[in-house]
């Protein structure tokens, strides 16, 4: 089968690494799996040209209003994954919501990474709920052998030469559902009171304006860095090497992010909203905040108590591996797609 498949990948990273896992497992099932970027297109009008000139046999869409949306009256059978933000968010917006809900009733099946997602969907619109699947993400980490952390941390300006060196990093696209600025400050006074702490936001300009934004505050905030974009292996192995990996976001869908730092035994402190509470068991496998100085008070936590930080690892290693297969993804969507024929 020839697969259109249609994702945000300039704006979301984390709609980008699904969607090249998907089309990593439709290909290994033989299919032939072509990535668009969504953001490329501006009408069902110019998709349905793109579906009959470069002659698909079916589509799959993540998000169900940015990629979906251009899937609407397609002359061919199609799937949603939802993004998250589509259901958390978008929903929100009337006009947003009529849209989403005509492109659920033409698609042949949804996915949504949690059971609650899946709720909160057929809870807006209920006809579908009986082709909602719930599927969560699969985790692969294959950190670079490579990599050079010392040198990473030489370039972006942070001094690793004592013992006590603790780096916190917030992996995210740079855009305000995000919130990458939202522990900023109190960062920063608890680095003037503890030099040993540091805070790296790292992740790609996805709204310029607001990348101004983050890179004026960020340069009156001692402690906190904004680093350079990285390949996802090298990624991995900036975070093997951190003490512990931030979520500070507004609305989550599933963070990959986190999922891959329980994947590589780092700790994680999340902000509690329900995506993240849905992945992380507080003091279990992980801690879940929900202010700025809660957020230090954790992590002294966890800075000072060994034991609890390796059993929180040990957990969240066993979570991943258990809850996120990367097989177990595979095969869903191989037999998903086969309800496109």
């Amino acid at each position: 089968m020839r697969l259109l498949l249609l994702a945000c990948l300039r704006a979301q990273t984390g709609n980008a690494t699904t969607a090249a896992r998907i089309q990593n497992h439709l290909h290994a099932a033989g299919h032939i799996c072509i990535l668009k970027d969504a953001f490329m297109y501006e009408s069902p009008a110019e998709i349905a040209n793109l579906t009959s000139t470069d002659k698909f046999d079916a589509a799959l869409a993540i998000h169900l209003y940015k990629g979906g949306r251009l899937l609407q009256g397609s002359r061919i059978p199609f799937g949603i994954i939802f993004g998250g933000t589509d259901v958390n968010e978008d929903t929100k917006c009337q006009e947003k919501c009529q849209v989403m809900g005509a492109v659920l009733e033409e698609a042949r099946f949804a996915v949504a990474f949690t059971v609650k997602l899946k709720e909160l969907a057929a809870a807006e619109w209920p006809d579908a709920r009986k082709k909602i699947y719930v599927q969560s993400q699969g985790i692969k980490t294959a950190p670079s052998d490579t990599f050079d952390w010392y040198r990473f941390l030489q370039n972006s300006a942070i001094p690793a030469n004592t013992d006590r060196f603790h780096l916190f990093l917030l992996i995210c696209g740079l855009r305000r559902v995000k919130d990458p600025l939202y522990l900023v400050e109190v960062f920063s006074d608890w680095h003037r009171k503890d030099p040993s702490v540091h805070l790296g936001i790292i992740g790609p300009a996805v709204d310029p304006v607001f990348t101004s934004e983050i890179k004026e505050k960020v340069k009156r905030a001692p402690g906190v860095h904004l680093l350079p974009e990285l390949p996802q292996e090298e990624l991995h192995a900036a975070v093997r090497r951190c003490f512990a990996v931030v979520n500070s976001s507004l609305s989550e869908g599933m963070s990959a992010a986190i999922l891959e730092a329980m994947d590589l035994e780092i700790p994680v402190l999340a902000r509690n909203i329900p995506g993240n509470a849905a992945i992380i068991k507080h003091k279990e496998t992980g801690l879940l905040f929900s202010n700025p100085q809660e957020f230090v008070v954790l992590s002294k936590s966890l800075m000072n108590d060994p034991i609890m930080e390796k059993e929180i690892i040990t957990r969240a290693k066993d979570y991943v591996k258990k809850h996120h297969s990367w097989e177990g993804e595979r095969k869903t969507y191989q037999n998903l797609v086969l309800r496109l024929q």
